[in-house]
């Protein structure tokens, strides 16, 4: 038979438990704070802004954007791993999330030290080329590449970025050399091929449709699996390299041990969202396309990102300097 003392331990665990309930049921009770691994006015900070509002609209308090950019986005990135797992601290990751993972010394683990909330959107990154580049496809680009290794310089946002590792993988894939040029960033890499400095870059089409339409860029495929219904036109990588597959997107994770019922609520608000016609519009204004996911879903995209981008690195001896 249990002792008084046992029964009343057993009570004040019940009561604890029914407490903390109840505490999850009526989150969120204050403001909710939305960790973003780059600078403002960025595709993440602009989406994180964007699913922040509605949020805010939904469940009547704020949920506030706080940029903590740096290292890659790994700062970021950890202090929403190291956040306490009541609701109060999410983060809006992009697809440098997995890069970072495989080049940068992390201080939690990037998939069991996190708690997936769903996947927001998807785009594809374009193949853009300077217009004195003999190239009209993707098979002309190979051809030039392979005619003089090494010559051809590529423009990155940054080492280990998503469109760098993404020119990669065509290399590797292609069998062909390129010299690789990393800018602080996607607007000075446009600038120098804008000028003819640089041949070649990826980067979103945000960035760079608005060049190709002036006829200042040339733009030769897509570089996600399909071709992309905001970009129809453009042939994908992987009709020519089956197999071939790099995307930007971006998502919402919370702590690891972030209660179910939270991650659970949060997901379905963001599905919701995501499925209005407007908000389908406004992404696919940015060649986005949304994307809701479970919260499994996305924890399994993100290990397969981290997998394959360390196949990437390592094949191409890639390091941070």
């Amino acid at each position: 038979m249990k002792t008084t003392r046992q029964w009343m331990c057993a009570l004040l665990w019940v009561g604890t438990l029914a407490d903390a309930s109840a505490q999850i049921a009526k989150w969120p009770q204050r403001p909710v704070r939305v960790i973003v691994p780059f600078p403002p006015g960025g595709s993440t900070d602009i989406i994180a802004r964007l699913v922040s509002q509605h949020l805010t609209d939904e469940y009547g308090q704020q949920f506030v954007v706080d940029n903590r950019s740096g290292a890659g986005g790994t700062i970021g990135s950890e202090i929403v791993a190291r956040a306490t797992p009541d609701g109060y601290t999410l983060a809006v990751i992009p697809s440098s999330y997995a890069s970072a993972a495989v080049l940068y010394k992390l201080s939690f683990d990037p998939v069991k030290g996190i708690a997936p909330v769903s996947m927001i959107g998807m785009g594809a990154f374009i193949l853009g080329v300077h217009p004195t580049v003999k190239a009209t496809n993707l098979k002309e680009f190979i051809d030039v590449l392979r005619a003089k290794p090494g010559a051809l310089n590529f423009a990155s946002p940054g080492t280990g970025s998503t469109p760098h590792l993404s020119a990669e993988l065509l290399g590797q894939m292609s069998g062909t050399l390129f010299t690789h040029v990393p800018y602080k960033g996607d607007t000075p890499a446009l600038t120098d091929l804008l000028a003819g400095q640089m041949q070649a870059q990826f980067a979103s089409g945000p960035v760079l449709l608005p060049h190709v339409k002036a006829g200042k860029v040339r733009a030769l495929a897509v570089s996600t699996a399909k071709r992309s219904s905001a970009l129809p036109d453009l042939p994908a990588i992987s009709e020519t390299y089956p197999g071939y597959h790099a995307s930007g997107w971006n998502g919402m994770i919370a702590p690891a041990g972030t209660p179910g019922e939270i991650v659970n609520r949060l997901n379905r608000s963001i599905s919701t969202f995501l499925k209005r016609p407007d908000i389908q519009e406004r992404l696919r204004g940015d060649s986005r396309e949304a994307i809701p996911t479970t919260p499994d879903e996305f924890a399994m995209m993100i290990a397969s990102e981290i997998a394959t981008w360390s196949k990437v690195v390592k094949a191409g001896n890639i390091r941070i300097n």
